[in-house]
């Protein structure tokens, strides 16, 4: 129910989204800033560095968006991809997104985020770079997505299409995970789960 208040919300009154995510991020922050300074992220590939995404310039993230074929759009549309939208998630404590770098090259190789409410639960999303994928990016993704959610105690979801075949997979193989209802057009809304070992 809540996912589908705030993907109308976000998508038919786009003011009042921002309002509520100010107040979330405001609320959030009170209740969660110190649990996630304690964090420490374990999961990430050694080629790789991880950044959160209010460390880097925000042109670097409207160009990873740009490079990426429109087909990585078909199921993933969390938000805007412009210089003024990154801006604004960058401000948002409560959207606790990150970037996997090549140290080689020093590119974005990854992009991934939960979006957490104040309440207690998180949303998790992620994007593998075009020149990347097939690299388990997606799967070492989900891995510091759980370490940061379960690590400041939410209790995490997402949203996965059966089509889209490499997200579906990478979110078995990195969690334990619980169908918590079919959605229209071949979605899962699933829960992630705690207990599973990384």
């Amino acid at each position: 129910m809540l996912y589908k208040i705030a993907h109308i919300l976000r998508d038919k009154l786009s003011w009042l989204w921002n309002v509520i995510e100010w107040i979330n991020s405001v609320i959030f922050s009170i209740r969660y800033g110190n649990r996630i300074k304690s964090i420490c992220i374990t999961s990430v590939p050694k080629e790789y560095r991880i950044s959160e995404i209010n460390e880097i310039p925000s042109e670097w993230l409207v160009e990873f968006f740009k490079r990426q074929p429109e087909d990585a759009f078909t199921y993933f549309r969390p938000h805007g991809f412009d210089k003024k939208e990154i801006e604004r998630l960058q401000r948002n404590k409560s959207f606790l997104a990150y970037v996997l770098i090549d140290k080689m090259n020093e590119s974005i190789a990854g992009y991934c985020f939960n979006r957490c409410f104040f309440h207690g639960q998180g949303f998790r999303g992620r994007m593998v770079d075009i020149d990347y994928r097939g690299k388990g990016l997606g799967t070492a993704m989900n891995k510091i997505l759980n370490e940061v959610g379960f690590g400041i105690g939410l209790r995490l979801f997402e949203t996965v299409s059966k089509d889209n075949v490499a997200s579906y997979k990478s979110a078995l193989s990195a969690s334990n995970v619980k169908v918590v209802k079919e959605m229209p057009h071949n979605e899962l809304f699933l829960e992630i789960l705690p207990s599973f070992h990384i």
